[in-house]
């Protein structure tokens, strides 16, 4: 195991907004290292609210998956619901009123696996996975443009799920393997 190195963040010398849409805010950084270098980044600004992903187990052998639309590819993906962190909660509530919303389900038990970032090099966003359990039917009206389809995988087939085409964003695959890892300790 490596022991981690401790660094001196760079100094910021100016920033500013290159580009701004609805979604993205584009910003230049004009930094300097420790050793008197001096670079020019830039990076996605994230909205520091946050994320979440939910793996939800409806028993002991059935997970909830979501296809739905995605821009970025232009195409349906399978993956977990998931969301933003809306202003007033925190990971857990959210959680759950994403599951609500995108697979028609509540749960009792959360648990955060791991909290992970999307290309920190570029982007200040980072996601809590969670994994729920002890589900109950209940449904609140999301901002989806569509209903989404709730796909029910048998988790012995987790492998089977890896190979899917449509089965390819890299928080889902991290998720469901964070989930299984959890779920293998758990029954030791």
């Amino acid at each position: 195991m490596t022991q981690k190195k401790d660094h001196q963040l760079p100094d910021i010398l100016a920033t500013d907004i290159v580009a701004k849409s609805g979604l993205f805010t584009v910003e230049s950084l004009d930094l300097e290292f420790s050793n008197g270098e001096q670079r020019k980044y830039e990076r996605i600004k994230g909205g520091g609210r946050g994320a979440v992903m939910i793996v939800p187990l409806l028993d002991d052998d059935t997970l909830l998956l979501v296809r739905e639309y995605c821009a970025g590819t232009h195409d349906y993906q399978l993956g977990f619901p998931k969301g933003l962190i809306d202003p007033g909660e925190n990971a857990m509530q959210a959680g759950n009123r994403e599951l609500k919303e995108e697979a028609g389900f509540g749960t009792k038990e959360l648990v955060e696996l791991k909290q992970v970032s999307l290309a920190p090099s570029y982007f200040n966003a980072n996601m809590h996975i969670l994994l729920a359990e002890q589900l109950f039917t209940e449904t609140l009206l999301g901002d989806e443009p569509e209903l989404l389809e709730v796909v029910h995988w048998p988790l012995s087939q987790w492998q089977d799920l890896l190979n899917q085409k449509d089965f390819t964003e890299a928080r889902s695959v991290a998720a469901l393997l964070l989930a299984k890892e959890h779920l293998a300790s758990r029954a030791k």
